[in-house]
């Protein structure tokens, strides 16, 4: 298959993805407050080598460079998150006129630049000062949450019209709240379950209120997914995939469709009963504009008799001797074929839009310039199984790059690079990457 920008369509939206705490730095001036992911990082051996988000990229103080680069490479569509703890030090109350400032330079200078910018309200970065009240726990989140939206759609909405307002709920519920290994670092299925619930019923609430203050907007949220199969065709390994599909895949997008949460697989999950309030049910549901689609993977499942709760666990593809990326995770580009054809199954499923896609490989320069042909194989091969879904009848309507810049990775700190524009963090230096110049070739493309 050729790939081209015009077999896509000329209203397929085209661009690229950050997150404010993997790439701002400024972590504490100009009256920004502490997220928690400020204190996480400064726990012993909670990150790759003790790395932090301090300073990452310098996109702060190096926006304005940053983003005349991005329109360099044709992208004109961006996508990028508000840190709640740098417009509302506090989680709640007064507000912080230099973190409004920030933002609203950032989207100004979007859109003078012809790129249209996507905001996403919260990735992952709560304020410390909430998550010392419970954070996601506590069921007032959700009203801590409503608040903020409420702000940032009153101060930026009158030029920003599309909201994606969580991404992953899945992966910071049970990294932060269940395996402890991202912040804030708590364990424990109860921990989970409360974090999962509230966070589902903020989706539903925060988009509620955007379209209140802004009927025109285009709302919609984010989900990570993976294709799964089992190791084998026995029938443990089967019912061990069926398990994994409901929390790596079903279990956030399903009650937002109105089908309730998705327990009769595995039993622990009905103790998110106890959280659950008269009306829950119908608080959880809201018809939003598009589906963000978020996919890098595939994770083949075996039946294991010591995970538990479970009783199922991922056979790592390491251990396939599988093609790899720097996150061990396998190249399979077929995976966002598959996961786009499963959530497109849903009835009244709105349209679909890949809101991450990329891959991490181990980046080199050399005469001041990264070759990084297995990067430029992998989003070839993902975007032509994008395509391939859409010729099939997937209404998938857009596609974000994962990652503009090079940044800090979470838990694995500055080691795996997904970026297009490679980072030296020891200077700032920035370095367009070959799969940098082949994405901008392919926006470059007229229809």
């Amino acid at each position: 298959m050729i790939l081209t920008k015009d077999s896509f369509g000329e209203d397929f939206i085209w661009g690229v993805s950050t997150a404010a705490y993997q790439i701002e730095g400024a972590h504490d001036i100009h009256g920004k407050g502490l997220s928690i992911w400020d204190t996480f990082v400064k726990k012993k051996n909670k990150i790759f080598k003790n790395q932090h988000g301090d300073i990452a990229c310098d996109f702060y103080n190096r926006y304005i460079a940053d983003l005349h680069l991005m329109h360099s490479l044709n992208i004109r569509n961006y996508r990028f998150s508000i840190a709640w703890s740098r417009i509302l030090p506090q989680g709640t109350g007064e507000a912080n006129p230099s973190g409004i400032d920030f933002y609203n330079k950032l989207i100004d200078l979007s859109l003078e630049l012809g790129i249209t910018p996507w905001i996403t309200l919260y990735h992952w970065d709560l304020p410390h000062a909430l998550e010392q009240r419970g954070g996601w726990i506590n069921r007032e989140v959700t009203d801590w949450f409503a608040d903020y939206v409420a702000l940032c759609v009153k101060h930026f909405g009158d030029r920003v019209k599309n909201w994606m307002v969580l991404n992953e709920p899945a992966v910071f519920s049970a990294a932060g709240y269940f395996f402890g290994v991202h912040a804030p670092g708590k364990k424990g299925i109860d921990y989970f379950l409360a974090a999962a619930h509230h966070a589902s019923l903020a989706q539903a609430k925060g988009a509620r209120i955007i379209k209140s203050i802004q009927p025109d907007s285009t709302v919609g949220t984010t989900f990570s997914c993976s294709h799964i199969e089992p190791f084998t065709g026995r029938e443990k390994d089967i019912l061990a995939a069926k398990k994994a599909d409901v929390l790596l895949n079903r279990f956030f997008i399903e009650p937002l469709l109105g089908m309730g949460y998705p327990t009769d697989e595995i039993k622990i999950l009905r103790r998110i009963e106890k959280y659950i309030k008269h009306n829950d049910e119908n608080e959880l549901k809201f018809d939003m504009d598009f589906i963000g689609v978020q996919n890098y993977t595939r994770e083949i499942i075996r039946h294991s008799l010591f995970v538990p709760y479970l009783r199922a666990k991922i056979v790592s593809a390491k251990s396939r001797k599988v093609e790899l990326t720097a996150m061990n995770w396998e190249v399979f580009p077929e995976s966002i074929y598959h996961v786009l054809k499963k959530f497109s199954a849903y009835p009244n499923i709105p349209p679909l839009i890949v809101t991450e896609n990329g891959a991490a490989f181990p980046d080199e320069v050399v005469n001041n310039q990264v070759d990084d042909p297995k990067r430029v194989q992998y989003l070839q091969s993902t975007i032509a199984q994008v395509l391939r879904a859409k010729q099939e009848g997937v209404q998938v309507n857009g596609y974000f790059a994962w990652t503009f810049l090079d940044n800090f990775e979470w838990a694995e700190g500055y080691h795996p690079r997904f970026g297009l524009v490679y980072v030296d963090f020891e200077t700032q230096q920035r370095i367009v990457k070959s799969s940098g110049h082949w994405y901008a070739d392919l926006l470059k493309q007229k229809i």
